[in-house]
């Protein structure tokens, strides 16, 4: 793993891209989350992340983060982490006991299973309902057309707490259009807020709206595995 990164530095220059995409959307830059995605990256990695004063962390895996963020998160408890990545019904309990929140909800039981464990654990976590707005057959998300049922199902489950939808482009494809019908979705379900963009594009999702942008390479600097949930 590359040692000469910045990460600091890296994250003012994502942050400064932010700011200047929302206010050329005629948006406030406040009302856009950058979250940092550490996944594959060590806690030392991470230091200097939080030391810069940035707080909202993206993990892919439940298992890695139960191994690096807990000590983490008892040292800085201002922190404040998203699942981005598929979730098993199986490991439901330990994401509801780690995560603050989870961005990969898309079926039904699963939202079954993350509304039993929060109410279990009196844990009130943000999810986002993952729309496959490609229709991947690869790919985890509910299909556009099946998703206002999943959102209405969601709605009627005790401590499921859906505040917003989730996308992530075909990588070959242009993301205007993707972000655009995820935007629309939400917008007739009255769902504010919109994870959609990464490190190659996140400057696109705000335009469309994007309230939380998913951005690991551009902030920590290239990963050891094959790209996932973020640029």
């Amino acid at each position: 793993m590359p040692t000469d990164i910045d990460v600091a530095a890296n994250l003012k220059a994502v942050r400064d891209r932010i700011d200047a995409a929302a206010i050329a959307a005629n948006r406030d830059p406040a009302t856009v989350s950058l979250i940092a995605v550490s996944k594959t990256h060590d806690a030392p990695r991470i230091f200097p992340a939080i030391a810069a004063g940035h707080t909202i962390f993206g993990e892919n895996r439940v298992q890695e983060a139960q191994a690096k963020w807990p000590p983490l998160r008892a040292a800085h408890p201002a922190c404040r982490l998203h699942l981005i990545g598929p979730l098993q019904t199986n490991k439901v309990r330990d994401a509801v006991a780690l995560f603050d929140v989870i961005e990969t909800l898309d079926r039904l039981k699963l939202a079954r299973a993350l509304s039993d464990a929060c109410q279990r654990s009196e844990r009130a976590v943000a999810c986002f309902i993952q729309v496959n707005t490609g229709e991947e057959p690869q790919k985890a998300g509910v299909a556009p057309l099946d998703a206002p049922e999943l959102i209405d199902q969601c709605r009627e489950m005790d401590g499921l707490n859906v505040v917003g939808l989730m996308c992530i482009p075909p990588q070959d494809e242009e993301p205007s259009p993707h972000f655009a019908l995820l935007a629309d979705i939400a917008a007739r379900h009255g769902l504010p807020r919109l994870s959609m963009g990464m490190s190659a594009d996140f400057e696109t999702g705000i335009t469309f709206g994007a309230t939380d942008v998913r951005v690991g390479t551009a902030v920590f600097g290239p990963r050891g595995t094959k790209a996932g949930l973020d640029g």
